[in-house]
C-alpha cells in the first residue's frame, strides 16, 4: 500500500498528473477497439500538427501516436459498432486534411488493458 505522504510527493513531482474515473466502456455499449494506421501526405511541422488537431477533437478517438514504420500515425477508436467505424470514417476522418493512407485493424478481444504503471 502507498503512503499518502509519498502520493503527496508524487504529486508535487508532477507525477501523478490527474485522478480520473475508469468507466466501463462495454456498459456504455461501445464494445469495438479500432485501431487506425494513417499515413499523412505532407511530413511539415505545420501539417503534423494541424492533422492532430483536427483528429484527436472527435471524441471516438482516445488515442492517437505519432510513430515510426508504415505508417504516421495510429489512433485507437472506441465505437459501439461497426456501423458507427463505418460512419465515424465517412463524416469525420474523411474530412480531416493531408490523410494519404489509412488502413483499420479491429480487437476481438482485450487480453490486457490496464493503466497502472508500477513504480
Amino acid at each position: 500500500m502507498i503512503s499518502f505522504e509519498r502520493i503527496k510527493k508524487l504529486e508535487k513531482a508532477g507525477i501523478i498528473k490527474q485522478y480520473v474515473a475508469i468507466l466501463d466502456h462495454h456498459k456504455l455499449g461501445r464494445k469495438l477497439h479500432a485501431f487506425i494506421d494513417i499515413s499523412i501526405k505532407d511530413h511539415s511541422k505545420g501539417a503534423i500538427d494541424a492533422f492532430v488537431d483536427d483528429v484527436v477533437k472527435h471524441p471516438e478517438v482516445m488515442e492517437c501516436y505519432h510513430v515510426t514504420g508504415e505508417s504516421d500515425f495510429l489512433l485507437k477508436v472506441l465505437l459501439d459498432d461497426v456501423e458507427q467505424y463505418n460512419q465515424f470514417v465517412l463524416n469525420k476522418l474523411s474530412t480531416v486534411p493531408n490523410i494519404g493512407k489509412v488502413e483499420t485493424r479491429f480487437s476481438l478481444s482485450t487480453r490486457e488493458d490496464t493503466h497502472i504503471i508500477r513504480i
